[in-house]
């Protein structure tokens, strides 16, 4: 992964020289999570996302506490049952912890399937801007600029941070702490 990403970055190192060569380079940046985040449908989208996640959480919850029944009258009255409903009563608590275990990485995965199905839609939103935005302005590149992950964008000058441009093409107000001056 790390070679393609390598193999990526070079590649557009290539193109952007040789398209330098031919005429103006124009490359700016912007953050694609920091517009979603001032977008009008993330608070929808996060309000979503956390009802369906307690949905999920009291399904486990119940999953749980009849687990924990279970459980406890068996420790109970283990003693007293006959072997063949011991064993019974056994098997069950383990099918019931297997089932617990499941339901737990099917509801993750279900989580994140839901967020990805909510998100996309915007993401799709997002990138059509910022495509207006490249080509209306002449630029030969956008870049993700992400915090706290791997990005082309190691360092640049505010100057070239198109957000602002796209906020605008997606008719939204940039949150107050990161207009510019």
């Amino acid at each position: 992964m790390k070679k393609l990403f390598f193999i990526a970055v070079i590649g557009i190192f290539f193109t952007a020289f040789g398209a330098n060569a031919q005429g103006t380079l124009k490359i700016g940046y912007t953050d694609v999570d920091y517009i979603l985040s001032a977008m009008p449908e993330a608070k929808q989208i996060e309000s979503e996302l956390t009802d369906y996640s307690r949905q999920l959480e009291t399904q486990l919850d119940s999953k749980m506490q009849d687990f924990q029944t279970k459980a406890a009258d068996y420790q109970k009255n283990a003693q007293t049952w006959l072997p063949e409903i011991r064993a019974d009563k056994e098997q069950e608590l383990q099918s019931l912890q297997q089932s617990i275990q499941k339901f737990q990485a099917d509801a993750e995965n279900s989580l994140q399937k839901k967020q990805m199905q909510l998100l996309q839609p915007v993401y799709d939103k997002i990138q059509k801007a910022i495509d207006q935005v490249r080509e209306e302005n002449g630029y030969s590149f956008i870049l993700s600029a992400r915090q706290g992950m791997v990005s082309i964008l190691l360092s640049a000058d505010e100057q070239y941070d198109v957000s602002e441009l796209v906020f605008a093409k997606l008719g939204v107000q940039p949150p107050a702490e990161a207009t510019t001056e």
